[in-house]
């Protein structure tokens, strides 16, 4: 395997001073969540609290250049793979999922060699599921000393499989009435689902188990594994893309519990309340009776001493319109605390209200415990597309830092209502730029500065945070409404949040990702065309083509100087966030920006003779990431696109090493210690590979 140290050791300062950053050292905490002892990896994110720490020391600074490729897997025998997920270290095996059928796989952690897979029959609903390929891997659980792994499939089945031969339990669940299933070992979880959904009751149908919902009633699917906590599994879900939305029904993504012991359904939380519910009124219209989504597609993190579960949500139907729903809309993007033995409601907070920006909460929130003022903290810390972090004690809810209600702009759409302030965390400070305002403007010299004003003023690039869409034929005469952070910026599905529970300081990924949205008329939009759920169309919906994509711009980049971005960088970065302060201990690009780039920025005719500009912009994307005690380990790009994990100083942001990978990553960076030696799990686009110490 090449090693190389192409760029290993770059400043970080520079990024920090160009934020506006303060540095601060971070203090001791001292408590991790369960999961990683021994070295095992037996969450989704390594522990309960989803910090993707591990205790595992072997890989230090001083040898991590000598990392190998121990063993790569192939996933091609499993028909088309994901790089959305992460594998499980559990008692000696390596156990995931891979390709569009979400087979679970278990394999030899020393070797890669396969030990069982499981897969479940076929049916049209996992035919027409829309989010296959996204399991992101498995749940863990124990019954009476065995071992048991639990799996949700995009046909919105859950299976309870052995561990050690994956086969379904006997005596879990109940039948399913499909050929090829077994007699026990499944749970049909749709059916629990919309057992008492008022559309399902009043269709008055023979509940089809190879369907599952009537199309025209809603869909659901699932994305992310199950969480297990003290004996129980909960369930979240996943619902139709809303940015492809053109009609105002489908289910709601209600959270389901279920006894890991015998699969009986234990509780359902509704996401979106029901007479005499809290916050039932804040769904207008009757849009309770009909609207659906709400889902809880990002993963989910707990505290079993608390006997909680956090759940984080998306928006409701559909991404980027809301007219027929008025009201801040409860529990859309927002994060929910649930007791996991009654499924009551502990508390909860609302992030984004009446969302049609498409800020759904992409990624689980991490747990750690901090001193704050000389006071001992239980903190929850949800990352956002909006670029904040919102810090919350998590046995209350109540903000660990003012969060300040601030007025936002009005839509200009036709029956659309949005609600006139929304949150903004004071503490810690965004992450990714917000909106595109003249402070983000260039400004090396006054020169540039007043280049980059004069092309961003040709391009009406200014734009606030929480800039609602505009619609076709407006008014105004507006184009597509300038979105920033995006509906792919923040942070996302593909870099989650990571944390040292030894001295409470996070790790986030993130980019701007900024797009502009258009709406036009539903009735005429190509998006008709698909198979959509749900029957009554809605007055406006995303328009395809130029101007309301709302996923970025393709082509050159019109806000530019001959090349040269006029927005203040890094274009992708890491943050370091001490949260026992709230502040800043660093920010770095995100890998390293390719050759081509950065000689356009070391070249570029009005930068010469300018001191101290940085030409490293990092790249767009996310990177994968896992914490030890030692180091940051994250993977990125090198300037020539050599696909790369780096060892980063914890402290300092400094990189203390580079090692070549055998292909990009994005996702799934694990660690974990079998028979005394530490791995590091890469997931690839094709399968995985596993690095370690010759």
């Amino acid at each position: 395997m090449k090693r190389t140290r192409e760029g290993t050791r770059r400043p970080a300062v520079w990024l920090v001073l160009a934020c506006g950053i303060l540095l601060a050292a971070p203090m001791a905490a001292t408590a991790q969540g369960p999961g990683t002892e021994n070295g095992e990896w037996m969450y989704l994110g390594g522990d309960a609290w989803h910090t993707r720490y591990s205790p595992a020391d072997e890989i230090d600074a001083d040898n991590f250049e000598l990392l190998e490729v121990a063993w790569e897997w192939d996933a091609a025998s499993f028909g088309s793979s994901t790089s959305r997920a992460t594998p499980s270290y559990i008692d000696g095996k390596l156990i995931t999922v891979t390709g569009s059928r979400r087979h679970v796989i278990a394999l030899d952690p020393a070797t890669g060699e396969l030990i069982w897979t499981f897969s479940e029959p076929n049916t049209f609903r996992h035919e027409y599921s829309m989010r296959k390929g996204y399991g992101k891997g498995i749940a863990y659980g124990e019954i009476d000393g065995r071992g048991v792994v639990y799996i949700s499939t995009p046909a919105f089945f859950l299976h309870a499989l052995d561990a050690d031969t994956g086969q379904p339990l006997e005596s879990w669940g109940r039948p399913v009435p499909i050929d090829g299933f077994r007699a026990s070992g499944t749970v049909d979880m749709v059916e629990d689902l919309i057992a008492d959904w008022g559309p399902w009751v009043n269709a008055n149908q023979e509940y089809d188990p190879y369907q599952g919902i009537p199309l025209e009633l809603g869909y659901i699917t699932s994305s992310s594994p199950p969480i297990v906590v003290n004996d129980v599994v909960v369930v979240g879900n996943s619902a139709e893309q809303g940015y492809n939305q053109t009609r105002q029904e489908n289910v709601p993504g209600d959270i389901l519990g279920y006894d890991a012991r015998t699969g009986d359904l234990l509780w359902k939380f509704n996401v979106i309340p029901r007479p005499g519910e809290f916050g039932h009124e804040t769904w207008e219209n009757d849009a309770w009776q009909w609207s659906g989504d709400v889902s809880s597609w990002a993963p989910m993190a707990a505290d079993p001493e608390l006997g909680l579960v956090y759940i984080p949500t998306n928006g409701g139907t559909m991404d980027f319109y809301g007219g027929f729903r008025p009201g801040d809309n409860l529990y859309t993007t927002s994060l929910i605390a649930l007791d996991v033995r009654t499924g009551e409601r502990k508390w909860h907070y609302q992030m984004v209200r009446h969302d049609i920006w498409n800020y759904d909460t992409p990624t689980a929130p991490v747990l750690l415990d901090v001193d704050v003022d000389g006071q001992s903290v239980k903190g929850i810390y949800q990352a956002t597309k909006q670029a904040f972090l919102y810090a919350l004690d998590r046995e209350t809810g109540e903000p660990i830092w003012p969060i300040e209600e601030r007025e936002v702009p009005e839509s200009n759409v036709p029956g659309e209502k949005l609600s006139p302030t929304q949150p903004f965390p004071t503490k810690p400070a965004p992450f990714d730029l917000q909106g595109r305002m003249e402070e983000h403007l260039i400004d090396y010299t006054p020169e540039i500065r007043a280049r980059a004003l004069e092309v961003a003023l040709e391009n009406s690039s200014f734009a606030p945070l929480f800039n609602p869409p505009t619609h076709v034929g407006n008014e105004q005469g507006l184009g597509g409404a300038r979105i920033c952070p995006g509906s792919t910026g923040g942070v996302n599905i593909t870099g989650p949040a990571v944390a040292d529970p030894t001295s409470g300081v996070i790790f986030i990924t993130s980019h701007s990702g900024c797009g502009t949205t258009l709406l036009a008329p539903a009735v005429d939009s190509p998006l008709e065309n698909r198979n959509q759920t749900g029957t009554t169309i809605v007055d406006w919906a995303r328009q395809i083509g130029r101007g309301g994509g709302g996923f970025g711009r393709r082509g050159p980049d019109p806000e530019s100087i001959d090349g040269l971005s006029i927005w203040k960088g890094p274009i992708g970065r890491i943050s370091a966030i001490d949260l026992n302060t709230g502040e800043y201990l660093w920010v770095i690009p995100h890998g390293d920006a390719p050759t081509e780039q950065q000689e356009l920025i070391a070249n570029h005719p009005m930068l010469q003779g300018v001191e101290n500009v940085p030409t490293n912009p990092g790249r767009r994307g996310h990177s994968a990431m896992t914490v030890t005690p030692n180091l940051l380990l994250a993977s990125g790009q090198l300037a020539d696109n050599t696909a790369t994990l780096f060892a980063i100083d914890k402290q300092t942001g400094e990189r203390v090493g580079t090692v070549e990978i055998p292909g990009n990553t994005r996702y799934g960076m694990s660690t974990w210690v079998h028979d005394g030696k530490q791995y590091v799990i890469i997931q690839l686009a094709g399968g995985l590979a596993a690095m370690a110490l010759p």
